[in-house]
């Protein structure tokens, strides 16, 4: 049961002064809880600028959990074209996470396929922004494009998803990790997600009753 005071002000409410590392209320931080993850897959979050100023971003806060990671900004018309060739290096298998028309679904069968460590390329935004990775980047016309199966079950979302499958930034490389990595790396992110969520909630006075 859910239990909300004022949702929709509380929702538009922007967070003051948040914490550069989670994006909560600094009573509400939780970077001391964000695990340390080492692994073979390399994520390379392509993240709009205009996604980096909002407090529910949780891609972010991913790059902080994988430490064989980077971020690259786009959407910025005072920096040069944001090229990402050097993503397409062949000693990687690299995969574009975005549910496209073309993309096929992470299975293990798939990663089995080819020895390689992988290149997970994340576009990050909103549903428009995060589309157009695939079409103004055509360096990454050969990259496979990849994507999860089934529809997302939250009962509680960051912010509200018109999709089915639609999930949080955080959430989808969790899963798509768990898959390429193994079910240990899925849960330490998802962990992180859900204590994300859960103070996002109660910074919105939101009391979420099990």
């Amino acid at each position: 049961m859910t239990k909300e005071k004022s949702t929709n002000t509380l929702r538009k409410r922007k967070t003051k002064n948040p914490c550069a590392g989670c994006g909560l209320h600094h009573d509400l931080c939780i970077c001391s809880q964000i695990p340390k993850l080492d692994l073979k897959t390399r994520v390379s979050l392509i993240i709009h600028r205009r996604e980096m100023k909002r407090t529910t971003n949780t891609g972010m806060l991913a790059l902080k959990a994988l430490t064989n990671s980077e971020m690259r900004i786009r959407g910025d018309q005072n920096r040069q074209p944001l090229d990402l060739s050097d993503l397409m290096n062949p000693t990687h298998r690299t995969l574009l996470f975005y549910p496209s028309d073309d993309a096929i679904e992470l299975t293990p069968e798939l990663i089995a396929q080819d020895p390689r460590p992988i290149m997970l390329i994340v576009p990050d935004g909103n549903w428009r922004q995060a589309s157009k990775v695939s079409i103004r980047h055509p360096e990454l016309q050969s990259a496979v494009r990849v994507k999860l199966g089934g529809i997302n079950t939250s009962a509680h979302h960051l912010r509200a998803e018109h999709m089915v499958e639609g999930m949080a930034t955080l959430q989808a490389i969790a899963y798509a990790l768990g898959i390429i990595e193994g079910l240990h790396v899925q849960q330490e992110l998802l962990k992180l997600y859900q204590l994300k969520l859960h103070q996002t909630l109660k910074g919105r006075g939101v009391v979420v009753e099990n």
